[in-house]
């Protein structure tokens, strides 16, 4: 042994680069590497305008999404505050039952009279509106004939009288009117 770097001894030409493994290739036709990276840059943009088109509609979608869950939210609220509105006007019709009765309390009747307004204002500033009904005319849509009379002193089709109120809450029928309707008599 001499002492010598055992790699030394290779033969290995001299000038030459051994650092790099892998060599550039050389291309043999241009035109068509040139048509392979144009076919794959455009295969990318159509990959990319897919990618973009379904986020796209996933962002439209959530968006959907989050209105429609916010519309039946309110709906609900509403359909909540309906339904404890509907359940209050048995107690309105006895108020108003108990009110017509003639009572010698005059002190009473006025504080039934007191807390009948109150009830009615609070209702009110829910959205609750009595129908109209007594001398209208007969609309289907909001009145409930449960009796019909034949008069020539009222207007064919027109409300003579009032057996239970109806309601309209926030702008919709909440409870029809049962009403006595005229009708004109049939010619003999």
């Amino acid at each position: 042994m001499t002492g010598q770097d055992p790699a030394a001894g290779e033969d290995t030409p001299t000038g030459e680069d051994t650092s790099g493994s892998a060599e550039t290739p050389v291309v043999a036709d241009p035109a068509a590497a040139l048509a392979a990276v144009t076919a794959e840059r455009d295969q990318l943009a159509a990959e990319k305008a897919d990618l973009q088109d379904l986020y796209l509609r996933g962002q439209a979608e959530f968006q959907n999404f989050r209105r429609r869950v916010e519309k039946e939210r309110v709906e609900l609220l509403e359909y909540a505050s309906t339904e404890a509105v509907r359940s209050m006007l048995p107690v309105l019709d006895d108020f108003e039952h108990a009110l017509k009765i003639e009572s010698a309390d005059r002190e009473y009747a006025k504080g039934m009279d007191l807390i009948y307004q109150r009830l009615c204002d609070a209702l009110k500033k829910l959205g609750l509106e009595p129908v109209a009904s007594v001398g209208q005319p007969f609309d289907p849509h909001i009145h409930h004939a449960v009796e019909t009379v034949e008069t020539e002193e009222a207007a064919d089709h027109t409300v003579l009288e009032e057996f239970r109120r109806g309601y309209n809450f926030k702008g919709r029928l909440l409870r029809p009117a049962m009403v006595k309707v005229a009708v004109q008599p049939a010619s003999k």
